[in-house]
């Protein structure tokens, strides 16, 4: 599928996530620099418990820390590239792959080393309350 393509199948996913979760304006969260909340709500049916959409742009160079979440995050790779995690070659973390991390479980720990930067869509659904990220030592 060429970049074009999969620009607007991405396009459309987000279009239709805002429609289900209602329109927002975007907020920058105090987390990290790189993610861009786009919308959060509480989850209905579960109290205690709320749902948050983002993208989080990483440069050259940035590098996205270990870290946990107090529930689940998934995702979408919208702009794939070349990342390395400390004392590992570099892989590809190609576009179109689908993200989930489960509550608690570390991940992250790694920097984009390749020739553009790396886009994800993320949702995640944590308690509420928490730090969404939990960096880990």
């Amino acid at each position: 599928m060429n970049a074009a393509m999969r620009w607007v199948g991405w396009a459309a996913m987000l279009a239709a996530c805002l429609a289900v979760a209602g329109a927002g304006g975007a907020t920058v969260s105090s987390d990290t620099p790189s993610r861009t909340e786009l919308k959060r709500a509480e989850l209905s049916g579960a109290p205690g418990m709320e749902v948050i959409s983002s993208i989080s742009v990483y440069t050259i160079g940035a590098e996205l820390p270990r870290h946990f979440h107090h529930g689940v995050e998934t995702g979408y790779v919208v702009a794939g590239a070349l990342v390395q995690s400390p004392g590992k070659p570099p892989v590809m973390l190609e576009t179109g792959t689908a993200i989930l991390n489960l509550r608690d479980a570390p991940h992250g720990g790694f920097k984009v080393v390749g020739a553009g930067p790396l886009k994800l869509f993320t949702v995640h659904v944590v308690d509420k309350g928490k730090p969404l990220y939990e960096w880990v030592n």
